[in-house]
């Protein structure tokens, strides 16, 4: 038994309970289903079309770059456009995610890799549990679907979104992770490249992670 359930064992003994009741379990699940929301502000909400288009704009605002496709199947080619205009090599590397090891990656002229960064690989991919629309920010999941060394360590990142899976605000992400059930060792809610401009006041893209950030909206 670990540190964290001996606690919980002193305390539910102390209680006269188990931690199985159908009562008290029910009461912790409407509790989790209905607790109030704090004020979301207005940018974001709307239609669908509405908040891709305020997803695009807040998302260039911070330097990332932005595309829809009209379906996933045009994300390998779409990465080799993007790639031959940087003049950069057609490598890549992503993690186990089914959804990304489905796409032709050979036909588009790819080299590619499956599994984490060592920090020597350039150019990676991720597929994003969902996007902000308020923000233009990316809800990244760790794990071996999408490691999260492919997340940070690359020069150049790409990252495929669902159109469906792109929401107004953060809460709204949070509550669809929770209705999962499993949530992952870490979440990361990038916005932009890396940047700082600790030296000098002068903005330096690339500090602390990926220089380039490219995503692809897909439609379907």
């Amino acid at each position: 038994m670990s540190a964290r359930e001996d606690i919980f064992a002193n305390i539910r003994r102390s209680l006269g309970v188990t931690g199985n009741e159908t009562t008290r379990r029910g009461a912790v699940a409407q509790r989790l289903e209905q607790t109030p929301r704090g004020p979301i502000p207005s940018r974001g909400q709307g239609s669908p079309a509405a908040r891709l288009a305020t997803f695009i704009g807040e998302a260039t605002r911070v330097s990332a770059t932005v595309v829809v496709l009209d379906t996933a199947q045009a994300v390998p080619e779409e990465i080799v456009r993007f790639l031959r205009e940087a003049n950069l090599p057609l490598t890549l590397k992503h993690g186990e995610d089914a959804r990304l090891s489905a796409l032709d990656w050979q036909a588009a002229g790819l080299e590619v890799a499956t599994g984490r960064s060592d920090g020597a690989d350039l150019n990676a991919v991720t597929h994003a549990f969902g996007g902000v629309a308020e923000t233009g920010s990316l809800v990244l999941l760790s794990g071996a679907d999408n490691p999260v060394t492919l997340t940070f360590l690359p020069d150049n990142h790409f990252v495929v979104l669902a159109a469906a899976d792109l929401t107004s605000d953060l809460e709204s992400v949070l509550v669809k992770l929770r209705r999962t059930g499993a949530l992952p060792r870490t979440i990361n809610i990038v916005t932009g490249p890396s940047r700082s401009a600790d030296i000098e006041q002068t903005l330096l893209l690339g500090a602390h992670g990926p220089r380039r950030l490219h995503i692809m909206v897909t439609l379907n």
